[in-house]
Parts: structure tokens; C-alpha cells; sequence
């Protein structure tokens, strides 16, 4: 366990926790919603500092990221917890738990982490992944400041639900975000998720105007987050607000967790792709096997510059300096 960063004390041991837009208050011994934050004593103390759920050496593209360093490899870590509460959650086993119901993992001390990462072949950096990283902010702070002190890139996978200030403290440790836009509805976010949009959308704007290399996915689910006109407005706030070139995966859902939702129809995934196409430059499909929506194209020649099947990726129609070689226009790669 580690002290964890803002919190303020509100009297008779009682603490409010200002990580993220929750801002719960938390009794003495109680947790915060995302179950790994506890007032132990009047302080707040991160429980899962250290915890290591999973960790792999991944290809980028995994992430998703498609468009930095396409290619290459990131050693990828997860804790436990989360705050928010998806019913369709992907990794339900290890973001909606606690200390006290999970059992496996291993700790890891910060530079432990960063020493497997440099002594890796041709890997990229770190990626704080698989479960939410705010939930373990401290931890991810201090493992990426090491990282970047040696030269490496660090990628952050998140909901993006965190408040200004800690997401200013942790901005300039991080190169590559993907930010999970779930919906463009608040009535969506706080029945189904358990939060709120407009935090994600300011989350989205922050790191644009800080110059990261931002991308967004959002999970397509049947009957939930699929009316053309919602997604529509969302598409539009995204070209308008982060700019057209701002690259969007829209990944097929399939039943997880307490969700018995059937699975995403291909058709449906097509049509929402051709929609977001009006209006951003770079769209893909993600959880759709052999689809050639997973290429980068050329946006001037329409020729196919990065081809993707899987992790499997060739970069036979670009160049060193991210233009295409049919064309000489320039795709938008970090």
C-alpha cells in the first residue's frame, strides 16, 4: 500500500478523494468506487501500488494504436480496478475487484518495471493498459517519469475519466493515448457506466491541446450507444474539437460480463465505419478478423500504405517521414 496523491481531509477522519469526477467521500475504512483507494486512519492509500495483473510484451497496434510507431512493440502492464462499472466490460476479472478478491498477480516495484522494459529488445516503452490506469495514478506516475528519464515512450489506455488537475500532472509523462469513448450520450454514461461525458470530453480536449498523440475507440453495442444520429454527433465533435485526422477505432462488442447483448452485426459495424469516414480522415474496425478497413489509406491516392491482418502489419507504402510513396502526401503517423 502507498499514500495516495489528492485527497483532502473533511473532518472526523472522513476524506474526499479528487482523483476523478466521482470526488467520493470516503469513511474510515471504506473504499472509493473504484475499489482500490482506502481511508485507512483519515489518509488516503492507494491498495493496489505495485500489483502487477498482467503484464506482456505487446504490438502496438494491440493497443489499439495505430497510427504511433506502427510496427513496433510496448512491454504492457495492468493492476486491478477501475472507476467506472461497465456491465459490458472486457476485463471484468481484473478492473471491477479489490485486494481483497484477488488473489493472483505479482508486485512490482516501479524501477523493476522500467528495468524489464529498457532490457528488451526493440521495445518501444511502457503501456499502462488492460485494467483503468488513473485508478493506479501514483504508481503509473512514478514508473513513467523513470521511463521517460531514459528516453522511452510511454502509453496510457484509459476511460479518461480523471480529473484536471492530476491529468496535468500526468501529461507530460505520457506520449500515446487511447481514450475510450463509450457514447455520446451523459444519460448512457451515467446509467450504464456509472459516470458522466463531459470529463471525457475534456479529458479529449487536454490532451490534444498538449500536443500528445491521441486516438479514440468506441465499442459499438446493439440497441445501447448505435443511434445514427447520436453517432453522428459524436463523429462531428471529434472533427471539430480534436481535428479530422484524429484516428477512430470502432471495435465490435461481443456478451461479457453481466451483459447478454448479442453480438455487434457486421453490417452495423460497416455502416457506422462508411458514416465516421464523412468526417475523419482514419477509421477503423476493430474485433472484426480480416477486414480491410484495419489499412491505413492514403487519403490524396486512396492506395493502401500500412496493411494490417491482426498484429500482422507491413509498411510497404510509406516512407521514413510518414509520406505516402505513391503519392508523396503526408499520413499523419507519430
Amino acid at each position: 500500500m502507498n499514500q495516495a496523491l489528492y485527497f483532502e481531509e473533511i473532518g472526523d477522519l472522513e476524506i474526499q478523494c479528487h482523483l476523478c469526477p466521482h470526488d467520493c467521500i470516503i469513511e474510515p475504512g471504506e473504499r472509493g468506487l473504484c475499489d482500490v483507494r482506502k481511508n485507512i486512519n483519515g489518509s488516503l492509500v492507494s491498495e493496489s501500488y505495485g500489483l502487477i495483473s498482467s503484464i506482456h510484451m505487446d504490438p502496438i497496434e494491440k493497443k489499439p494504436l495505430y497510427h504511433f510507431y506502427p510496427g513496433s512493440h510496448i512491454l504492457s502492464i495492468g493492476s486491478i480496478g477501475c472507476n467506472l462499472n461497465c456491465n459490458f466490460c472486457q476485463n471484468y476479472e481484473i478492473s471491477q475487484t479489490s485486494i481483497d478478491d484477488y488473489f493472483t498477480g505479482q508486485y512490482y516495484e516501479p524501477e523493476e518495471v522500467v528495468s524489464m522494459a529498457r532490457d528488451n529488445s526493440n521495445n518501444l516503452g511502457i503501456a499502462f493498459t488492460y485494467n483503468e490506469p488513473i485508478v493506479f495514478f501514483e504508481y503509473m506516475k512514478g514508473i513513467a517519469k523513470k521511463s521517460k528519464d531514459l528516453g522511452m515512450k510511454n502509453i496510457m489506455v484509459s476511460n479518461g475519466f480523471i480529473n484536471q488537475d492530476p491529468l496535468n500532472e500526468i501529461l507530460p509523462l505520457i506520449d500515446g493515448f487511447n481514450i475510450d469513448l463509450k457514447a455520446f450520450s451523459d444519460s448512457f454514461y451515467r446509467n450504464i457506466t456509472k459516470g458522466r461525458l463531459d470529463p471525457i470530453k475534456n479529458t479529449l480536449k487536454a490532451i490534444k491541446k498538449a500536443g500528445k498523440h491521441l486516438e479514440i475507440t468506441n465499442l459499438l453495442i446493439p440497441s445501447q450507444n448505435v443511434k445514427i444520429a447520436e453517432f453522428t454527433e459524436m463523429v462531428k465533435w471529434i472533427r471539430d474539437e480534436l481535428g479530422s485526422d484524429t484516428v477512430l477505432h470502432l471495435s465490435r462488442y461481443f456478451p461479457m460480463y453481466r451483459s447478454k447483448i448479442n453480438n455487434t452485426p457486421l453490417e452495423l459495424m460497416f455502416d457506422f465505419c462508411e458514416t465516421a469516414k464523412q468526417y475523419l480522415d482514419y477509421v477503423y474496425l476493430g474485433n472484426v478478423t480480416g477486414c480491410e478497413s484495419q489499412n491505413t489509406i492514403c487519403g490524396e491516392c486512396g492506395k493502401i500504405v500500412i496493411s494490417r491482418y491482426g498484429s500482422f502489419i507491413q509498411k510497404n507504402g510509406i516512407d521514413q517521414e510518414g509520406k505516402c510513396i505513391h503519392c508523396n502526401n503526408k499520413i499523419v503517423i507519430s
